[in-house]
């Protein structure tokens, strides 16, 4: 027999709600509870601590401004830092917090009951703390003082920029310093091997493997940088200040500027409110180009990882110029193979990461999210885009200390490679002509001999000379 659910009665605009007892929320959070029962798959803790944030420096925005009391202002920041402390926690606060914050992401498209939700957390904790009930709404009400001079049109968009800022900053960015860090190492490291370059997956003219890695390690670097630029498009268009559609009907022309400066002091990231609020409400383009970035990010990520897994493919049957680290049995069927599967990992991360730049696209398009003033399409959204960051924070970082860093040159493999290489006949060309170089290369292949070897066995050129041309370490010198 199922154990009976203890409730309480609690009230909103459209009249009483029956609420479980045990969570702070009230009830406009439980007709968004009952009303989309969709995916099972709440609003991200990312998006709830961002909101604690913004709640917190509204509450201080407004004091400042003379629209509340000391006493009001006290209780909301009070109740935002035990929220955001909560889900900076470990799993067991962050679980228990998030009890609190239930709706599904396939809710209302402008993320209002989000934003309710928030609000009702905040003043029934401040209540709780006043020495009042949960739900008496006094000293401190939801949509009276904790959204003061806010709407969810104006909240959810700023919340959701912030959340994706900060993770940016605070795991994103470090994770790709990390795998930067690593691919440069290697660049140096192997910068002694000359083997040989491919294009069109054939052979071509000799390169050193530490050359490849500083092409790796240089896409990290840029990487670097776009995600620094999918900061800056996010933190410089703050909705916050608009209000319903842009207006800023029923708040202080100072609100937005005074709640950016204060989420700047909190994050350490440069906030600012957005210089055309109606831009900033009616369409998500900075979300757009941030995650544009994200996608440029996963793709060079994407390269990186399948070049690695050619060159370490084999043992015996294909290239095996390089040597990754074995992590775990590859087959349930053939015994001692290993698979490059951190690598693989990568690669289906790429293949998210895309699928979320269309969602992303999708719900900005006009007709679809952006519809006049709001946009419609921003919890899932946001839970894309946040999923991107996390899966590219935790990958980045496991490729490098678990792949990257712990990558081998197969010295043996790379020098037998390159000397059976035909386009060494390319160093030739400037010594006896493209088509007598041409030429060569074809014979050297029909005999199965190397271009040296032809060369000596020809009187073409003498085993000085040869010496001279065929040194593949000046040739990845060229001037």
């Amino acid at each position: 027999m199922a154990k009976k659910v203890k409730t309480r009665t609690e009230h909103d605009s459209m009249g009483k709600m029956t609420v479980p007892a045990d969570v702070l929320y009230g009830a406009s959070t439980q007709r968004a509870v009952l009303n989309f029962p969709i995916s099972g798959r709440a609003v991200g803790h990312e998006v709830i601590h961002a909101f604690s944030l913004l709640k917190h420096a509204a509450a201080d925005s407004n004091h400042e401004l003379g629209k509340l009391t000391q006493k009001r202002q006290r209780l909301i920041v009070n109740a935002c830092k035990n929220i955001a402390a909560a889900l900076e926690g470990d799993d067991e606060q962050r679980t228990a917090m998030m009890r609190n914050f239930p709706v599904d992401v396939f809710q209302t498209g402008s993320g209002t009951s989000s934003n309710m939700n928030t609000n009702e957390v905040v003043s029934n904790m401040a209540c709780l703390a006043a020495g009042a009930k949960v739900g008496a709404q006094d000293p401190v009400h939801p949509n009276d003082h904790v959204n003061m001079g806010q709407s969810s049109n104006d909240t959810f968009p700023t919340a959701m920029q912030v959340a994706a800022c900060v993770q940016i900053k605070e795991n994103l960015l470090p994770a790709l310093k990390n795998l930067a860090r690593e691919l440069h190492k290697k660049s140096r490291q192997f910068d002694k091997y000359v083997k040989i370059g491919r294009t069109h997956l054939q052979d071509a003219t000799p390169i050193r493997l530490g050359q490849e890695f500083s092409g790796y390690a240089t896409q990290v670097d840029h990487a670097i940088n776009r995600a620094k630029r999918a900061i800056e498009a996010m933190a410089t268009n703050l909705p916050i200040g608009g209000t319903a559609v842009g207006t800023g009907i029923n708040t202080h022309p100072r609100f937005g500027r005074l709640v950016a400066s204060r989420l700047s002091k909190m994050t350490g990231i440069r906030f600012k409110e957005a210089a055309n609020h109606f831009e900033a409400q009616a369409t998500r383009d900075c979300v757009v180009e941030a995650h544009g970035l994200l996608r440029t990010i996963s793709i060079s990520l994407s390269k990186i990882a399948s070049d690695i897994r050619l060159m370490g493919s084999g043992p015996r049957a294909s290239w095996f110029e390089i040597i990754l680290p074995e992590l775990q049995p590859g087959s349930s069927i053939m015994p001692g193979k290993v698979n490059p599967v951190l690598v693989e990992s990568v690669m289906q991360i790429t293949a998210q990461v895309e699928g979320n730049d269309v969602t992303v696209g999708v719900c900005a398009m006009g007709g679809v999210g952006s519809l006049m003033e709001l946009n419609v399409g921003m919890p899932c959204m946001a839970e894309r885009l946040l999923e991107s960051i996390r899966l590219l924070s935790h990958v980045s970082n496991l490729f490098a200390d678990n792949c990257v860093a712990g990558l081998k040159a197969n010295r043996k493999r790379i020098d037998e490679t390159v000397e059976q290489s035909l386009m060494l006949g390319t160093a030739l060309a400037p010594v006896i002509g493209y088509n007598k170089a041409a030429e060569i290369a074809h014979h050297a292949y029909e005999t199965g001999q190397t271009i040296r070897e032809y060369c000596l066995a020809h009187d073409i050129l003498d085993a000085k000379t040869l010496d001279d041309v065929l040194d593949v370490s000046e040739m990845t010198h060229p001037h």
